[in-house]
């Protein structure tokens, strides 16, 4: 809950005049707060009853698809953005921040063909190179089952040549723990716990052995012959994998669902010796400029002065990037749209920035940050969101020390369903990373995370090819829009500039030495070419 107001701690009974006084002060707050804003009620108005989001979540998300940097559904995107915002009548613009590998998905199919015909579920990783022509088949291997050490590794290499080579952990289970806790035994739980982790911990250790990481083994499967790499991310939940980006240049790499990738895996293990077909068509664009989305509402009395919304508009594509972060993408471009039709001249500047190449390390926002200095001294506040669908529920202080004061106050004219469900955490701690609100405050500019309820986002939705359409609560995103164009409405109003003081942070516990405010971090503005 929030505590917007504590009244002072009494220590006698108070004067008859002291008594007026307080019966005053109360008076007046019962009628401040009973005193309808229009404004505010304008945006829950607008917000309830001609929502667009269902509309901008389709064209997205379903219509452009993913977004991942460099890719032409990134560009489409950005292109889309500035077209949607001009339709409601807000400047916007697509701002070069960098360039990227150009790359472009293609049709991914993975077939069992030995020792029987399967179709299996899966796909190319991002800037998987391409299998051209009718694809590759080629029988499974899999890695040692022990190494000694790296020497006895490399005399094994040579024998992946011409093979798909089989390189994650098989699990003991596709079942994800809330299934086991509801049917299980205690022992039989405990007993799989027990033997996954020292599986783990075996697979962990050998690969260590063998001297190689998650991210340099492909690479030396490459170099020794390997027909492809395949792979099983799982997510820890029913049919979820994650998906990022492949490390190889000529031989592709997959990703296979749990179930397909541990029959596989016992097959192999076995001596069947299972071939599989693989067909990875992508295409490769060369290097394509890359660009933040940019939109602003001019202020009327301080147009230098910013309140700045922020979302990541990039997304990895194993699916739709529904919730990561469509979802923050569409709250921005919500309230923008709302505050221009009810509160159409700010007394601050209103900015929105769509950020490029968020989950490469946050280029996007760091070139902004870079690049705008004039912009990021004159900050009154950014508002990010990022976290999946759900309602937010926790609004920190990001470390400044009287964030407390004008957070509050912002938040008090916001409904009472809506703010009951946010906790705060006053002055809190600067982010180093995570999401774009770090790039501002570790610019000093007062940044906050929206942060909202997990709906399973860490299993279900982050990064995986289940983030899509379907899982967005737009319930909890329209609460989230209101949300968010309310405080930017309050900001831009406050008579007063938020301050830029910073709370002395705790001592690091591991070293004893004083904490440290996150350095500002060098984008990077040229990737995936390497």
């Amino acid at each position: 809950m929030i505590r917007l107001f504590t009244p002072p701690r009494l220590g006698s009974a108070p004067s008859a005049p002291r008594l007026l006084l307080l019966s005053l002060l109360f008076s007046a707050q019962v009628g401040l707060a009973q005193t309808k804003n229009p404004v505010v009620e304008s945006i829950l108005q607008e917000a309830t009853q001609n929502s667009q989001l269902e509309t901008l979540a389709h064209e997205l998300m379903d219509q452009i698809g993913p977004r991942l940097v460099g890719s032409p559904q990134m560009q489409q995107a950005n292109d889309w953005a500035v077209a949607k915002y001009k339709g409601w009548g807000i400047s916007a613009r697509n701002e070069k921040w960098g360039e990227w590998r150009g790359w472009q998905r293609g049709l991914s199919h993975i077939d069992m063909v030995a020792p029987w015909v399967k179709s299996l579920e899966g796909m190319q990783l991002a800037w998987s190179p391409s299998t051209k022509g009718k694809g590759v088949t080629a029988e499974t291997i899999t890695l040692p089952e022990t190494v000694t050490d790296s020497l006895a590794f490399q005399k094994w290499l040579p024998t992946v040549k011409g093979k798909f080579v089989l390189i994650s952990m098989p699990q003991p289970t596709g079942r994800p723990d809330y299934n086991w806790q509801e049917f299980a035994t205690k022992e039989s739980f405990e007993k799989m716990k027990t033997q996954r982790t020292a599986q783990t911990e075996a697979w962990r250790n050998k690969m260590t052995k063998m001297g190689y990481t998650t991210r340099t083994l492909p690479v030396a499967l490459e170099k020794a012959g390997a027909a492809g790499v395949v792979m099983s991310n799982w997510s820890n939940g029913f049919g979820v994998n994650k998906i990022f980006s492949a490390y190889t240049k000529k031989i592709p790499t997959v990703d296979i669902a749990l179930e397909d990738y541990g029959l596989l895996y016992r097959l192999t293990a076995s001596g069947q010796k299972p071939k599989i077909s693989v067909q990875a068509e992508s295409k490769e664009k060369g290097t394509v400029p890359t660009f933040n989305t940019i939109a602003e509402m001019k202020g009327s009395e301080k147009p230098d002065e910013y309140v700045v919304l922020s979302a990541h508009f990039d997304s990895w594509d194993g699916g739709t990037g529904a919730t990561d972060n469509g979802t923050g993408t569409l709250v921005m471009m919500e309230a923008m749209r709302i505050l221009k039709k009810v509160y159409p001249n700010p007394k601050r500047t209103i900015l929105v920035g769509h950020w490029g190449s968020e989950e490469q390390g946050l280029n996007g926002s760091r070139s902004f940050v870079e690049d705008h200095p004039e912009i990021v001294s004159k900050i009154q506040a950014v508002f990010n969101q990022d976290n999946g669908t759900g309602r937010v529920a926790n609004l920190g202080g990001s470390g400044f020390l009287h964030s407390y004061e004008y957070l509050n106050r912002w938040l008090a004219p916001v409904p009472e369903a809506i703010r009951s469900h946010i906790q705060t955490n006053f002055p809190g701690s600067p982010a180093g990373g995570g999401s774009d609100h770090s790039s501002f405050v570790a610019a000093g500019a007062p940044a906050f995370s929206l942060s909202s309820l997990s709906w399973s986002y860490g299993t279900y939705t982050w990064h995986t090819n289940r983030d899509t359409y379907d899982k967005i609560v737009f319930d909890d995103v329209r609460s989230n829009a209101i949300l968010t164009a309310i405080l930017a409405y309050m900001a831009s109003e406050d008579p007063t500039t938020t301050p830029r003081d910073r709370s002395v942070l705790p001592a690091n516990q591991r070293t004893g030495q004083p904490g440290i405010w996150p350095p500002q971090t060098k984008p990077t503005r040229k990737g995936g070419l390497d």
